[in-house]
């Protein structure tokens, strides 16, 4: 078994980082420190690594450790069987991947009672050794010879040099086909997945949201894939059987390990290694799937908050009305109540009165409308309404408003309040500070991203989770506000502390010094270092404490602060101040590390600063109202509401969604849409197909607003 010198060099080595970084970054994660204490407060000791690259040390060490562990049952498994020689020893050791330890493991695997070990029952392993050395006993029977057959066809689907051979084939020759189960071309003609009938790309070209869509069609028995070689497949067979025939034997023993290869191939061969490949392009389509996902739920939550303003929020319906409610700054709940503006109703002179009279009772400033149902023909009464200018009219995503609405959170909330009321103070609460609402729903349910329910789900709860982690410590939480959900995700809390905290500050009405963390119950020193940065106390005792510097460097703070003949509650916002600080001569005195001091005068010129960029104000204008107004051609405005793989959704202001295809963002090939638009990104496109039928919109970008 490696030991932990030998991992960190090889998880240095796959990464192609310095194992110096490496070694100190996994020392860190085994004390229990996390990627975002770890990539903020100790910049000197990991040289620097940024979050992503101290991710994937985190995730390669994972894979390194699995790999050793996998390394180490074979070992002990074949040395139990008594099998274990020097050249197998070595083997394993030089074993570079999976694939290649359970190549060496395969001959060794407990097998169920197959064709070739009912032939071993009955003594026949000495005669299939004989026909490989090119003989074939006179007195052999042809039963006997069928049972040495299958013996050595298991060798032959054994033999590392086979499998390989069929590995490369099939990855560079290959393809995958699908065919439409019979009765279901109607089925499939009418759903999402038409492109995929009748379809066959090369394994080596297969795109990640086509190998599981191709899945998805299976698994919904519309179609049936398989693997095809065509005219490849004989050339391939005769390989295997010239690599596999024994040298100088007679025509008979040729003739029966000819046909235990071709036997092996078909039976035994060919199915493992198509699973095997169907496990890498599941995998790496997984991965790709849950980069796209993570990054489309990272830009959701970074999304602008709009401060310090007080909003009436508006969950839209048609027959049951649409629910409105008035929150605070904080999105703390005033007043509710139900407006009828849409069909069947239209009673636009009562909700009008009902809207002005919340508004004015409220002070309210916003509205932030739900894009569900109804939401377009709310927008226009609301926009022409005259009771607030339309350019504060805010459409806002409701995906997963509705689970927060059931959900347990929702209920320990608003124990007193129905769903839908639930569901519009979430909207309202989105538009305030989307992080902060965002975090109580299963990101899954956000709905961005492709196949998510299609994916490995621990893999992308993981991710997802890990991503959430990342944009909430980024940003910084108040102490004091911020809700149970939202504590729990910041570095070192978690479940059980969160609730400590809320306990106590219930108790004692807030925190108005970081250091009174300690007090919480079962918050201990790990807790506290891993925690405090993140953590802000506005208008609290200390100033530090409602900036990203850490606790630890309070005394360095105060040493800068002498270096410049200053007092530390002088510092924050004084750039003048923060001017004449010279980091590079304190770092040479050895008063700090540079890195540190440099990220404490950044903090210090903007103190509790929110990272968020401010572009909240944007407001989009639909250029049609329905989708029969649309016309090849056409321009458009839209509003990028999904990235995939394959390209940007967009919304247009009518119910159907657009799609710009990658190959039509740019006159240039792009490797990621995302390399183009993000989320909530305004864009001009052109209409260039129209599918009625289906009511499908392609479209091609002209611009970004």
């Amino acid at each position: 078994m490696k030991d932990l010198n030998d991992i960190c060099r090889d998880v240095a080595e796959r990464l192609n980082l310095s194992l110096t970084s490496v070694s100190a970054t996994i020392k860190l994660l085994e004390e229990g420190a996390t990627v975002p204490f770890i990539s903020r407060y100790r910049k000197e000791v990991t040289g620097g690594l940024d979050e992503v690259q101290i991710r994937s040390v985190e995730l390669t060490l994972k894979q390194v450790r699995e790999l050793e562990a996998r390394r180490e049952f074979v070992r002990n498994t074949i040395a139990e069987s008594g099998k274990l020689d020097d050249l197998l020893e070595r083997r394993l050791n030089e074993a570079k991947s999976l694939t290649e330890i359970e190549d060496i493991y395969t001959p060794f695997k407990v097998k169920k009672r197959t064709r070739a070990q009912i032939a071993r029952e009955k003594g026949l392993e000495p005669l299939a050794r004989r026909i490989m050395t090119g003989h074939v006993p006179a007195n052999a029977s042809e039963d006997d010879k069928a049972g040495a057959s299958d013996i050595i066809a298991e060798w032959a689907s054994e033999s590392v040099r086979l499998r390989n051979m069929v590995r490369r084939s099939l990855r560079r020759f290959g393809s995958l086909k699908s065919t439409v189960v019979k009765g279901k071309e109607e089925e499939i003609s009418a759903s999402a997945l038409a492109q995929y009938s009748n379809f066959e790309i090369g394994v080596r070209r297969v795109a990640s949201h086509q190998y599981l869509a191709l899945r998805r069609a299976e698994r919904e028995g519309l179609v049936r894939v398989k693997y095809d070689l065509g005219s490849e497949k004989e050339n391939l067979e005769e390989s295997l059987c010239e690599s596999f025939m024994p040298r100088g034997g007679n025509p008979e023993a040729a003739e029966i390990v000819e046909k235990s290869v071709r036997d092996a191939y078909k039976r035994l061969l060919r199915p493992s290694v198509e699973n095997e490949i169907s496990a890498e392009l599941k995998e790496e389509a997984d991965k790709v799937a849950i980069e796209i996902f993570s990054e489309n739920l990272r830009q959701l939550l970074l999304a602008s908050p709009l401060k310090g303003k007080r909003v009436l929020a508006i969950d839209p319906g048609y027959r049951t009305g649409c629910k409105i409610v008035a929150l605070d700054e904080q999105g703390t709940l005033l007043d509710e109540g139900v407006i009828y503006p849409t069909p069947p109703r239209n009673d636009l002179v009562g909700a009008r009165r009902t809207l002005e009279r919340m508004m004015q009772s409220h002070g309210l400033e916003v509205m932030a409308l739900g894009n569900g149902t109804a939401s377009r023909e709310t927008e226009r009464f609301l926009k022409g309404s005259g009771v607030v200018e339309p350019a504060k009219v805010f459409v806002v995503s409701e995906d997963g408003a509705s689970v927060y609405s059931a959900s347990e959170e929702g209920r320990k909330e608003f124990p007193d309040k129905d769903v839908t009321v639930r569901g519009a103070v979430s909207i309202g609460r989105r538009l305030i500070d989307p992080l902060a609402e965002l975090v109580k729903i299963d990101p899954k349910s956000i709905g961005v991203g492709q196949y998510q329910h299609d994916v490995e789900q621990s893999r992308l709860k993981e991710a997802l989770d890990f991503t959430v982690m990342a944009c909430v410590n980024g940003v910084g939480v108040d102490l004091n506000t911020a809700s149970e959900r939202l504590l729990s995700y910041v570095s070192g809390i978690g479940p059980a502390l969160a609730a400590n905290i809320v306990k106590y500050r219930g108790e004692n009405g807030g925190f108005h010094l970081r250091s009174e963390l300690k007090n919480v119950a079962r918050l201990g020193d790990k807790a506290f270092e891993l925690s405090a940065g993140f953590l802000r106390i506005p208008d609290g005792k200390e100033p530090l404490d409602n900036t990203g510097i850490h606790p630890e460097s309070y005394p360095l703070v105060k040493k800068m602060a002498q270096s410049i003949g200053a007092n530390v509650k002088e510092l924050p916002g004084n750039e003048a101040l923060l001017d004449r600080i010279d980091v590079e001569e304190l770092a040479r005195k050895g008063v700090g590390g540079k890195e540190t001091m440099n990220d404490i005068v950044s903090e210090l010129r903007k103190p509790g600063r929110d990272p968020r960029i401010d572009d909240a104000s944007a407001d989009f204008v639909p250029s049609i109202e329905s989708f029969e107004q649309l016309a090849v051609g056409q321009r458009v405005n839209g509003k990028v509401n999904n990235i995939t793989a394959f390209g940007a959704f967009i919304d247009l202001g009518i119910k159907e969604n657009g799609l710009i295809h990658i190959s039509r963002l740019s006159s240039r090939r792009v490797n990621s849409v995302s390399d183009v638009v993000r989320l909530g990104q305004q864009i001009v496109a052109r209409v260039i197909d129209i599918d009625f039928r289906r009511r499908r919109i392609s479209l091609e970008l002209v611009e970004v607003v």
